[in-house]
């Protein structure tokens, strides 16, 4: 076998046996580009630690720090509980009604956190208890809460977009515009299906609030509802970019939980500094691993080899499409979406772009079906979330989320088959 074959081996053999013993997944990235650049002939620390620095060494990227630290002032200065409490008020005495609130606040909460964890984690937390008072079964409850949470990613401003768009020199301002419509198809669609699994719920209706307790909850959450007013408004008109969005989310979010709600004081910053530094060193590493293994990927030529694979389906990009999100979601059952991202989108960018693909549409599927990932078994990393803040089981999250993956997937066709309805809005918005 050459030197190429062996790498390829090393490459996928090292990554399931390093996974499947549980090993962090930037460590195992690194490891295995290691062994690649022994059996390439390629071995030397040096070019190792260069790669390491370049994975993380990026503007675009500080983004990411940013936009997790505003997640956590969200989450610590009430804006995300205020989000949730005006959802409530107008929806919430429909029958089903929290499962209803879950939905608009994970689409509110979308559009300025971009983090699937951070939200799924702070709807988990608020509401859970709540619905699980109310007699909703917790099963189905959870995959509700799970699935709204990676509406995330999708909606600007979003963090694996931002990872994208640097991993692949891919516009991220065209990347946040391209989310905009398929993360409310995304709400819509949980919809739907929340009214179609309460069939068989019974669950009592409330009475509605009087009109003066919603207009007083809205006028609550009037600050939390800027936010994405002020972060999308400003990377439309060309204002500041979305590495400067992330800085601009995260110190309006620091100065609403300090000087308007008060919920925070001074001395709270610190351990919020400290959880958003700890969540940005798991990201970061992962960025830095992947560069290692990508680079000895590229050494490689693996990229050249899927392009013999899929080159037959060059001609027809519908069915090349098919074919690359029936792949990622195989990926997505074992990966998370940070690693997938950084591994294979330069491998499998270039070749939908070779069979006339847009980039921005690709980059759009590319991260939904990622996202949809996250709440596919076995690893399901927010499904893990779910399931530890509700202390309910694996078995009970996952058999809960069904009806609502099922109607991911069902997106994720829809996109595939009509690729105009990601294309036209970015084509509008620009």
């Amino acid at each position: 076998m050459n030197p190429e074959g062996q790498a390829f081996v090393v490459f996928s053999v090292g990554m399931l046996v390093l996974m499947g013993i549980g090993m962090n997944m930037a460590l195992a990235l690194v490891l295995t580009g290691a062994g690649m650049a022994w059996v390439l002939g390629f071995w030397d620390t040096q070019l190792l630690a260069q790669n390491l620095v370049a994975g993380v060494d990026s503007f675009p990227l500080l983004a990411v720090p940013f936009f997790i630290l505003a997640g956590e002032l969200m989450n610590s200065g009430g804006i995300s509980r205020r989000i949730i409490d005006m959802a409530q008020a107008w929806v919430g005495h429909i029958r089903g009604g929290l499962g209803y609130v879950a939905i608009g606040a994970a689409v509110l909460m979308a559009s300025m956190s971009g983090s699937a964890l951070a939200d799924t984690a702070a709807l988990a937390t608020i509401l859970l208890p709540m619905m699980r008072q109310q007699g909703y079964p917790m099963a189905t409850s959870a995959g509700l809460l799970a699935s709204g949470g990676i509406i995330a990613p999708i909606i600007p401003p979003s963090m694996p977009f931002v990872i994208y768009g640097v991993t692949t020199n891919t516009s991220i301002s065209a990347l946040f515009v391209s989310g905009i419509v398929p993360g409310l198809v995304m709400g819509v669609g949980l919809i739907f299906t929340w009214k179609w699994v309460l069939r068989r719920i019974d669950l009592p209706s409330g009475q509605p609030l009087p009109m003066a307790q919603r207009l007083r909850a809205t006028v609550k959450a009037f600050w939390a509802l800027l936010m994405p007013v002020i972060i999308i408004g400003g990377l439309k008109t060309g204002l500041f970019t979305p590495t400067e969005a992330a800085v601009v989310a995260a110190f309006y979010a620091l100065v609403v939980a300090l000087v308007v709600h008060r919920e925070m004081r001074f001395g709270d910053i610190r351990g919020v500094f400290v959880r958003a530094a700890k969540t940005t060193a798991i990201v970061m590493f992962l960025c830095a691993g992947a560069q290692v293994a990508s680079y000895m990927i590229t050494l490689a030529d693996l990229p050249s080899v899927l392009s013999q694979w899929l080159g037959p389906l060059v001609d027809n990009p519908r069915t090349l499409m098919v074919v690359m999100m029936v792949v990622l979601v195989l990926i997505g059952t074992a990966l998370d979406l940070t690693p997938t991202i950084l591994i294979f989108a330069p491998v499998m960018l270039p070749i939908a772009v070779k069979a006339g693909i847009d980039p921005v549409y690709f980059g759009l599927m590319f991260v939904l079906n990622g996202a949809i990932g996250l709440i596919t078994p076995p690893v399901g990393t927010v499904l893990n979330v779910v399931a530890g803040v509700g202390r309910l089981s694996m078995h009970d999250v996952i058999k809960g989320v069904n009806p609502f993956l099922l109607t991911y997937v069902v997106i994720l066709a829809l996109f595939v088959a009509f690729p105009q309805l990601v294309i036209a809005p970015v084509a509008w918005m620009r």
